[in-house]
């Protein structure tokens, strides 16, 4: 049975989560770290990833990034990549002193905008023993251009700007939707019609902590990330990558280029899905195993 968790990070912002422990395993156990992406909190699917890790005979730790959900931090909805970053660093860091954590056998997973995260700790962290990426974000400025037309991206850059003004002029950080309300057309993050689906659908019951604003800085941080500069220096460590064959929101064709730069030992899985619905239904029943055997195959 899983159990609330806290944990502070070196700067001292408190995270806050859920562990599950190991089924079947007496004493420290092989863990899994885990977040969400991008403006997601943990009760978006990463349960369901998390309890069939576990029923596998991995312990796992699941947090809200800062800024959201169940954590502190402040201001509510900026998402800083390279905070995040250093956010999952420190949750190793605390989790390695936990008893029941094997301290030299921990895996990392993420999704999307975290699944880009993964690709970085894996390269520059080697506590890491095993990861895996799902549906991740490798290209921030790729994946806008994908997303936005270029006379809409030509205005997003003056929204940066203005902000930019205001901020040094002592003024509150913009706010931005994450997914359109009520017209296709209204500024948000993530202008596509299955994230709407899916932020402002049925999983709102699942995740009443989640808000469908970020600061306008975080769409910034966004085009400025480069995850997938990471992923040839990642090797030894082993990593599976899950591709979304129809996904228009980290493209599917971008994320093959970059597998194709990642050294062995790797693997890839393509699920004939779009983006969201890589954590749902018959493409999680497919992926989890896949995930939990690769996940036991290298921490084992």
């Amino acid at each position: 049975m899983r159990e609330d968790i806290e944990f502070a990070t070196e700067d001292g912002v408190t995270l806050r989560g859920w562990h599950y422990p190991a089924e079947g395993v007496d004493g420290p156990a092989p863990l899994v770290v885990m977040a969400h992406g991008f403006s997601a909190v943990k009760e978006m699917h990463l349960d369901d990833f998390a309890a069939r890790f576990a029923a596998g005979g991995l312990g796992v730790l699941v947090y809200d990034n800062r800024n959201l959900g169940a954590s502190d931090g402040t201001p509510r909805g900026e998402i800083d990549p390279w905070q995040q970053v250093r956010d999952y660093r420190d949750a190793i860091t605390w989790a390695q002193g936990q008893p029941w954590c094997d301290a030299g056998r921990i895996g990392i997973w993420g999704s999307s905008y975290s699944g880009g995260h993964v690709l970085v700790v894996a390269a520059i962290d080697r506590r890491v023993r095993c990861v895996v990426s799902q549906v991740p974000l490798v290209s921030g400025l790729a994946n806008a251009r994908r997303l936005i037309r270029a006379d809409v991206f030509a205005e997003l850059r003056q929204m940066f700007d203005a902000d930019r003004v205001a901020r040094y002029a002592g003024g509150d950080p913009a706010m931005i939707q994450v997914a359109w309300e009520k017209e296709p057309d209204e500024p948000c993050a993530l202008p596509t019609a299955d994230t709407h689906d899916f932020f402002l659908g049925p999983i709102l019951d699942r995740a009443p902590s989640w808000r469908n604003e970020v600061t306008l800085r975080s769409v910034e941080m966004f085009v400025e990330y480069e995850p997938g500069a990471y992923i040839a220096d990642i090797a030894p460590t082993p990593l599976m990558v899950v591709v979304a064959a129809q996904d228009h929101l980290t493209v599917a064709d971008l994320t093959l280029e970059y597998f194709e730069r990642a050294r062995h030992p790797k693997e890839l899985l393509v699920l004939p899905v779009g983006h969201f619905e890589a954590y749902v239904d018959g493409a999680f029943e497919r992926s989890a195993p896949a995930q939990l055997a690769w996940f036991r195959q290298h921490l084992a």
